[in-house]
Parts: C-alpha cells; structure tokens; sequence
C-alpha cells in the first residue's frame, strides 16, 4: 500500500510538471509578478550579504535547473510554482541580480530570515526587511517609469501585476521566540505582539498600494511550531509558537477586507497558509514530516557540500525549516486555484489575475 501511495504522488507530481510545461506557452496571464518575503521565497537576495542565512551552496538546488541560487529547497520555491501557473516562461530574477529591461516582468524582492519589523532576523546579519524590500521596490519603479516614458503608464501598467506577500514567520522565529536577541516577548503579550505586526503590516501594505499595486496576495503564517529545527529545540512547548503565530495570521482576512474597502481599487486577497497546509494532509500522508532530507548545520540549515536524501519526493522538509519541491508544488496548486473557500479569500490567484 504504502509503494502504491508514493506511486502516486510521484505520478501526480509528474502530470503537474507535464502541465506546467504546456501552460506556459502562451503569454502570461499578467504582464509582470512581484515578489516580497522570507526565505521561503527568497530566489538568491542573500548570496551576497553579510549574513549566514544563505542557500547558494549545494545540496541546496540540486533538483533545481540552474542548480543552488539561494532558494532555502532543493528544487522551487512556492512563488516559482506560482509564476509557472501564471504563465511566466522565465523565474523571476531576484533584486540583487537585476539587469535591463528584464524588470518589466517583474523581481523577486525576498530575504531569508527577514520579517515586517525592522530588527527580526538581524542577529543573523545584514537581512533585508519588509520595509527595506518596499524600498527596493520603488527604486525599481522609476527605472519602470522610465522605460515606459512616462510615470503614468508605469503606473497603469503595475495595477495589472500580482503581487505577492510571504512573511511573518521570522517575526516569531528570530524575534518574539528569541528572548536573548530580543526584547518584544518582555513588552508584549503573544495578543498584544499580533496587534502590533498586525498594525505595521498594515502600514507597508498601504504603502505597496500607494506605489501602484492592486492585485495583491498576502500569506498567513503555517505551522511553524511543527518545523523540524523548531521540534528539536521547543520540542513539547513547540505548540506555543504555532498558537502565538496563529494569532496574527488570524487578523489577515480581517485586514485584507478592511484595505480593500479603504482603498481605491483595491484587490488584495488573503492566502491561508495553514488551511492548505492541513487540507493536503491526505496527499502527503506518506512523506516524512519528522526529519529532514539534508544532513542539518546546529542552525537547521543544510551542510555545505553534504549527500542529500535519495528519494527526495518521500520527505516533506529540504532542511530544518524549508519544504521540498514536492510540498511546494502541492501549496501553490491551492493557492492559485483553491479546493475550498477557507484556502484564499476572497479570491485565489488564479481569480485574482483575472480581475480587471
């Protein structure tokens, strides 16, 4: 029984690749895709930082085409799916290697270890923030404007994109949870804590907006506490962490209602991570949800040059922290067009590219 399920994840995995390949022969169904985040979707930004959180090394990337670019897997990262099924040919390049014109499809803006406060994650390093990342941004919007000539056809242009938003977990991993770094588990109660991400997300989603995006899909925070790293060090207090973070994931669809009533032509739509997340249990019973596919640094991240797993399709963590392709390519199928309506509202991406 148990080769026959394996079976038939690998078959489906296979089907979806093959679908994959014939979808993105015509043109993208939004003209360009940008990308904020952690290291869960970080596509290289860290490589040439100064930081330990990086990726650029092998076992990282070794199903990946171009093989370890700074993806946190070893194959591609939710936001790489999610380009695939709107259609875009290329993955979109990170920030730190922009060239030319390659631009106006888009850029991957995210950190690893980066969170929507300002100090989360820099006891790694130089991370680069959320309010960092939207600064990044609107220096790219002026090279946007002034390849398309004018300010105002840039801005027509950007409200056709989709944008979207990973973050939050650092902001419990390497902040809140990480008293001897931090202080805000001293200032806050965990309820008190989501108020105030909740408050200061608001504030740089209102910012995106007014740089000209319109079609955004911000994320909530999983399971974190059922991360492998996370299980070794908190083991049973691990729960604390999940119910701490699924405070503030909580008060996204709220959030995204209320931003969609208070600002023009607002379409922002909130992914619901954890809903997915449990929804796919029956397809991914039968992987390894415990141990990781790479032998593991003390900081949950691979060993450079180390022997990955074999059957890589069989394990649902690349490292301690970061899912395989597999789990990924399960994820963004659901987030791009849902099975239910508690996976994206109010609309998955599929439907939100689709809004004119």
């Amino acid at each position: 029984m148990a080769f026959f399920d394996a079976l038939r994840i690998i078959l489906s995995f296979f089907l979806f690749t093959k679908y994959l390949q014939n979808s993105v022969q015509g043109e993208p169904q939004v003209p360009c895709y940008f990308i904020f985040g952690d290291s869960f979707v970080d596509s290289g930004n860290n490589n040439n930082l100064d930081l330990d959180i990086r990726a650029n090394y092998s076992p990282y990337g070794v199903d990946f085409p171009k093989g370890p670019t700074g993806r946190f897997t070893n194959g591609r990262t939710v936001a790489d799916i999610i380009g695939q099924l709107l259609g875009f040919i290329d993955f979109i390049p990170p920030f730190a290697n922009l060239t030319g014109k390659e631009i106006l499809k888009g850029v991957n803006y995210a950190s690893g270890g980066s969170g929507i406060r300002d100090e989360t994650g820099k006891e790694l390093g130089d991370v680069v923030s959320l309010n960092e990342q939207l600064g990044n941004h609107f220096t790219v919007l002026s090279k946007i404007s002034a390849i398309l000539n004018s300010e105002s056809a840039a801005r027509d242009y950007l409200k056709k994109c989709i944008y979207i938003v990973i973050i939050g977990t650092n902001d419990y991993l390497n902040n809140y949870f990480v008293p001897s770094s931090y202080q805000t588990s001293t200032m806050y109660t965990p309820q008190q804590y989501a108020n105030v991400l909740v408050k200061q997300y608001s504030k740089q989603l209102k910012r995106l907006h007014s740089y000209g995006a319109r079609k955004v899909a911000i994320f909530g925070v999983g399971l974190i506490g059922q991360l492998p790293t996370i299980m070794r060090i908190f083991g049973d207090n691990s729960s604390m962490i999940d119910a701490a973070a699924q405070l503030f994931s909580r008060k996204l669809l709220p959030l995204v209602t209320r931003l969609n009533k208070k600002l023009t032509n607002a379409k922002f739509t909130y992914i619901n991570t954890t809903r997915i997340v449990t929804t796919s249990a029956p397809l991914l019973a039968h992987l390894n949800t415990k141990g990781s596919c790479c032998k593991l640094r003390s900081d949950g991240l691979c060993i450079e040059g180390s022997t990955p797993c074999l059957l890589r399709t069989h394990y649902a963590f690349f490292d301690g922290f970061h899912p395989t392709d597999v789990v990924n390519v399960a994820f963004a199928r659901k987030a791009y067009n849902k099975l239910s309506p508690l996976h994206a509202s109010p609309y998955d991406i599929c439907q939100l590219a689709q809004l004119p």
